[in-house]
């Protein structure tokens, strides 16, 4: 069935009956996903997270509007770089402002258990690629609970998906852009 104006009836779509036929409507399309994961996070990194998203709310919007008033008291604004700069960072905070009241809203935080025999989400592995000498050590979790000596592998990677629930001495295949993998687990929670 078409649904066009010439028929008298009012639809959302051409071939979608309308809402006078009793049919519910069409719901918009939302901008983020309906289920985003629960991000696993230590109670440190929840308040850090939480400091910086009150510090972007109030002293960054702040500094940002000043940079923008300064840039516009510059003259014309097509031509006027420090303006198109400020409104770009202005849109790089509000962005991260955005993602951070997400990420905080569906948080889980989780203590740390101590040292840990299986990998799971929020501990340490060391790791050895097949063919290669070299171990390298690894955080499973969020991209936020990083530190400075460890890399980060999500839980919900393939690489991270191969690894939940194994232990040290075990080796775990999956699959890469570039092929299939083996990885040896040296060790787990150090």
């Amino acid at each position: 069935m078409v649904i066009t104006p010439a028929a008298g009836r009012v639809g959302n779509f051409i071939g979608l009956p309308s809402f006078a036929e009793g049919h519910s409507p069409v719901k918009p399309a939302r901008r983020y996903p309906a289920a985003m994961a629960t991000t696993k996070l230590s109670p440190s990194t929840y308040e850090r997270l939480q400091a910086e998203l009150e510090d972007l709310r109030t002293r960054g919007r702040v500094e940002i509007a000043r940079q923008i008033e300064a840039a516009r008291a510059l003259g014309d604004l097509s031509e006027n770089g420090d303006y198109h700069a400020a409104k770009d960072a202005q849109g790089k905070m509000e962005a991260r402002i955005r993602q951070l009241e997400a990420m905080l809203a569906d948080a889980e935080v989780v203590a740390s258990g101590g040292p840990a025999e299986e990998v799971a989400e929020g501990v340490t592995v060391r790791l050895r690629y097949a063919g290669d000498d070299e171990v390298e050590r690894y955080f499973v979790g969020s991209i936020e609970e990083r530190d400075s000596g460890s890399q980060v592998i999500s839980p919900a990677s393939p690489l991270g998906q191969a690894l939940m629930g194994k232990r040290a001495g075990e080796t775990v295949a999956y699959d890469a852009p570039s092929g299939k993998l083996e990885v040896e687990i040296v060790s787990v929670g150090d």
